[in-house]
């Protein structure tokens, strides 16, 4: 007795089972070659479409990555550093402090902040420790002093302020750091090297010129007192205005702070003038 085709149809069709093909005839479908064309029409496919399908099932690309012995390759953004370096950690970390420390400082940095009435004296403070002012009052007390120690002095301090310029702008020109991102650009005689934030300049003229006058003139202690505040009062108005971050101004305090044993160590005596002035002649 022949089995009916519906049983077999419930129980489930295997790749070598009989299939009822035209004319009542049972057909074997072989292993070894496609199906026929009817049966894959009948379930909405052709052979094409078939071996596409399987070729890209996920057990057919396991099988071929496997095969090959290579990995698939992942985007490169999917990929996690797994051993990070301590210091990359440290420097993202003190980046991340001083970016969130300088903004919430920034309480002078427009008119509507909350310190915005403190906003013009801050701009004062800002004013006292430019360079302009500062070059232009030493070369008037250098044409207006008449005695050879008062000179030597003056020069002396001339060349600091100029050397002082010189190589701010130069590391400025290096790190390229933007000023912050609550900063005005409303800022007294800038330059185009003044849109970059790293070193504060006025940090290092207030450490160098602090060091230079309570080392070679004769000042009163209430005077230097002062002095020592006017260069904190210099530092910390740049980060009220917005104009600097922390670390701007805590890298110029210590980069001036050198500049003033640079100055002393190349100290020009009215000698070493004369001789320069004779070897330029």
């Amino acid at each position: 007795k022949m089995p009916s085709p519906k049983a077999k149809n419930n129980g489930g069709r295997s790749s070598g089972s009989p299939t009822m093909g035209a004319g009542g005839r049972y057909e074997f479908m072989s292993l070894s070659r496609a199906p026929p064309p009817h049966l894959l029409q009948r379930q909405g496919s052709d052979p094409t479409t078939a071996r596409l399908r399987a070729s890209e099932s996920p057990t057919r690309r396991r099988g071929s990555a496997s095969s090959t012995g290579t990995s698939p390759q992942l985007p490169e953004e999917d990929c996690m550093r797994l051993n990070p370096s301590l210091v990359g950690i440290a420097l993202s970390s003190l980046l991340a402090v001083d970016l969130w420390l300088s903004k919430r400082l920034g309480v002078c940095a427009c008119e509507d902040s909350s310190w915005g009435s403190v906003r013009p004296l801050m701009k004062l403070v800002e004013i006292s420790g430019h360079g302009i002012p500062w070059l232009a009052g030493v070369l008037y007390c250098l044409y207006r002093s008449d005695s050879a120690a008062g000179q030597e002095v003056l020069l002396n301090l001339l060349i600091a302020l100029l050397l002082d310029l010189v190589l701010v702008a130069a590391v400025k020109a290096i790190v390229r750091r933007r000023r912050p991102s609550h900063n005005r650009m409303d800022m007294f005689a800038t330059f185009s090297v003044d849109r970059y934030s790293f070193p504060s300049g006025h940090a290092t003229r207030a450490a160098l010129c602090a060091r230079f006058l309570l080392a070679h003139f004769v000042l009163a202690a209430p005077l230097r007192v002062l002095v020592f505040l006017w260069a904190i009062m210099v530092g910390l108005s740049r980060v009220l205005l917005g104009r600097h971050n922390v670390t701007d101004v805590a890298f110029g305090f210590g980069m001036g702070y050198c500049q003033y044993n640079l100055v002393e160590a190349l100290w020009v005596s009215p000698v070493g003038l004369q001789g320069m002035l004779g070897l330029w002649n």
